[in-house]
């Protein structure tokens, strides 16, 4: 679908990389950030939330997570040396996206590993409301792409081809089957985490909702990385050259010499 757009209609898409925030020397700095707090994250996720879980195949769970976060922890140190990130540039984005991911994982596991706990926890329920969560989870990354698709159909992503009122007023409306789909999914969760009987509302909120809540935030925010990652390939000028600047940077560097001359 995307192959019948031209490079204009990304050119928004642009903005996060031309101000610096996704350039590769960031994304090393984030790499190396991730690698701890990922440890961390694993730590809390299956030794104090699932200390106690009765959810089904926790070892199993833990230890293939456990490898898989290795092997991020350890391509993280690989790509964030600047030898490396500079000629791989598109691995190195692409391996940013699964290392955010993981914290989705992360994020939703603990909510479940916490309700399993709770006395009145089933194995039945936990394997429902997994099901459940993981089919809101499908239906918010497929809404929220068809969203990003209409988007760019739509001349959203030229630069100064819509006025900011247009646009306010399409991304506006183009939200509501996202929020229909949150509200529905909001209200069966609420339903199946009272029905298993989490008694601190506190709690509840901190270590169910909240993490829930993160899970389905980066989900929502994925279809715009993996286009992001698609222009990379796609088109030279969402790149950087070895020296760091954007391959758009460097003609518009050139072209302002020339005219100097």
């Amino acid at each position: 679908m995307l192959k019948k757009l031209s490079e204009e209609d990304f050119a928004v898409l642009r903005g996060p990389l031309e101000s610096g925030r996704q350039s590769p020397n960031s994304l090393a700095t984030v790499l190396i950030l991730g690698m701890f707090i990922q440890a961390l994250v694993f730590y809390l996720t299956y030794y104090v939330a699932g200390k106690y879980t009765i959810y089904p195949n926790f070892e199993s769970i833990q230890t293939i997570h456990m490898w898989l976060t290795a092997i991020l922890i350890l391509l993280s140190v690989v790509f964030a040396i600047p030898s490396v990130f500079k000629r791989a540039e598109k691995v190195q984005y692409f391996l940013s996206i699964i290392v955010t991911q993981n914290f989705t994982v992360f994020f939703y596991l603990s909510a479940l590993f916490y309700l399993g706990e709770s006395d009145d926890a089933t194995v039945g329920s936990l394997v429902n409301l997994t099901w459940i969560t993981l089919t809101i989870g499908v239906l918010l990354f497929l809404a929220t792409f068809i969203r990003f698709y209409i988007l760019l159909q739509k001349g959203y992503y030229r630069k100064g081809s819509k006025s900011d009122e247009m646009r306010g007023k399409f991304e506006t409306k183009s939200y509501i089957p996202i929020a229909i789909i949150g509200s529905i999914s909001l209200v069966f969760i609420i339903q199946y985490v009272m029905k298993m009987g989490s008694s601190d509302f506190f709690d509840t909120v901190m270590f169910v909702f909240l993490p829930f809540g993160l899970f389905y935030t980066l989900i929502f925010v994925l279809p715009e990385q993996l286009v992001i990652l698609y222009c990379k390939i796609r088109f030279k000028s969402f790149n950087f050259d070895i020296s760091g600047y954007l391959y758009t940077e460097r003609v518009a560097k050139n072209n302002r010499k020339v005219k100097h001359n």
